[in-house]
Order: C-alpha cells, then sequence, then structure tokens
C-alpha cells in the first residue's frame, strides 16, 4: 500500500499541482514503491516563485525575534515528529533505523538549533571606523537536495535561509522526498508567513530547470551531481 503526498505547499497553502503525472517512491530496501508524489512543472514553479517574491518584502523586515520564533517552533516540530521522520528517511533512501534516527534526524535538527543560537550573537549591522556594514537578504533563493541526506541537505539551506530574512523554493530528489514533504507540515504549522517557504516536487529537468532559470529567483543552492549542475 501506497500513501499518496500530491499536493505542494506554495503561499501558505497545499495545492494541487498544474500537471497530472506522478512518481513513485522506491524504498531501496525491498525495491517496492511505499509513497507516490506529483510531479511539479514549470508553472508550478512559477507560482511558487512570484509568492516567495511577494512575501519577501515583509520577511525581509521581519525582527530577529520573530524569526527565532518560527525557527524555535521548527525544532519543537521535528523532535514531535522524530520517530516519523526518521522512518521516512529509512523508507525513502534506505538507511538503518539506527542511522535514520540518529545522523539523518539529528544532523537535520542540528542546523535548525545551530542557527538559533547564531541568531543570539550575530551582527547584521557593524561600524568599521566611519563605514556602517548592513547585512541584508539575499532575496528569493531556489534550494534543489539530494537523496543521500534528505533532510540535512534541506535544513542546512532552509534555516540560515528563514534567519537572514529570505524567502524561498525548495525542490527535494523525487526519489527522496517525503522527509521534505513532513518538513513543510511542521514549517506549515510554525507561524512563518505565508509565501515564505514553498515546495515543489519534481525532476530535475523539468523542476530543477525552472527554479534555475526563474527571473523572480535571486539565488540557487545546488547539491548534486556534476552532471546536472551543468545543465
Amino acid at each position: 500500500m501506497t500513501t499518496a503526498y500530491n499536493k505542494f505547499f506554495i503561499n501558505g497553502e497545499w495545492v494541487e499541482p498544474a500537471g497530472r503525472d506522478t512518481l513513485d517512491v522506491m524504498n531501496p530496501a525491498t525495491e517496492e514503491a511505499f509513497a507516490t508524489i506529483s510531479l511539479g512543472t514549470a508553472e508550478d514553479v512559477d507560482t511558487a516563485a512570484k509568492a516567495a517574491r511577494t512575501a519577501f518584502g515583509v520577511w525581509s523586515r521581519s525582527s530577529i525575534e520573530e524569526r527565532k520564533t518560527v525557527i524555535s517552533n521548527i525544532i519543537s516540530g521535528l523532535k514531535a515528529r522524530g520517530d516519523e521522520m526518521a522512518i521516512a528517511i529509512s523508507n525513502e533512501m534506505g538507511a538503518p533505523m539506527g542511522l535514520s534516527k540518529t545522523a539523518q534526524l539529528g544532523s537535520g535538527l542540528g542546523h535548525f538549533m545551530n542557527i538559533l543560537s547564531v541568531l543570539d550573537n550575530y551582527e547584521f549591522e557593524e561600524v568599521r571606523g566611519t563605514t556602517k556594514i548592513v547585512k541584508e537578504p539575499a532575496g528569493v533563493c531556489g534550494f534543489i537536495t539530494p537523496w543521500n541526506w534528505p533532510l540535512n541537505q534541506i535544513a542546512c539551506k532552509v534555516a540560515p535561509a528563514i534567519a537572514a530574512g529570505c524567502t524561498m523554493v525548495l525542490k527535494p530528489s523525487e526519489i527522496a522526498p517525503i522527509s521534505g514533504y513532513i518538513l513543510a507540515e511542521i514549517i506549515a504549522e510554525s507561524g512563518l508567513p505565508a509565501g515564505v517557504f514553498n515546495l515543489v516536487n519534481g525532476d530535475g529537468p523539468t523542476v530543477g530547470a525552472a527554479i534555475s532559470a526563474h527571473p523572480d529567483i535571486d539565488v540557487v543552492s545546488f547539491t548534486g551531481s556534476t552532471r546536472a549542475g551543468r545543465k
């Protein structure tokens, strides 16, 4: 029996995809499908990027305390759903449960906990001589992440982006997308304003390429193969 994860998280809501194509998510230990996801399109990316662009105006001016509250809520959500997250990671990328619970879940959680501590003392403004240096959010970020450390690679991009005041569109690996979906559910309940975080599932040639080429996306952070990176 497979579970369907067929909606995308865009502009603070779980929405139906623009297309109809789906993909089976395989458990490499059993070589059987345990879930299905929708495959996004350039239209889905466009909707998500525009939502992120709109949200940037407000979130980029948010206070440090607002950002810390959201990150704290995400940490609480990850802890509350830790067992579920570990099972998802084990199913989607084949890690033994011991590794999923400690290293896989632990590293993802650790990124959010670390960035929370960084915000306690980080100087967004500093004066050097007669010059005032202001560190500002980069803008709308596009995040493309791999299958082998799925939560870790998402967290090490999403956590600092939230802390910096950026907005984002995330495409997890279509091979290991369920941990990203669960994280999106946690973020949806964290108090983060609509449009700051957006999730579009899909493959690299379609969704990844659309993220890389979208004019509303200012920064792309990609972790994956050399071949895909060149494209």
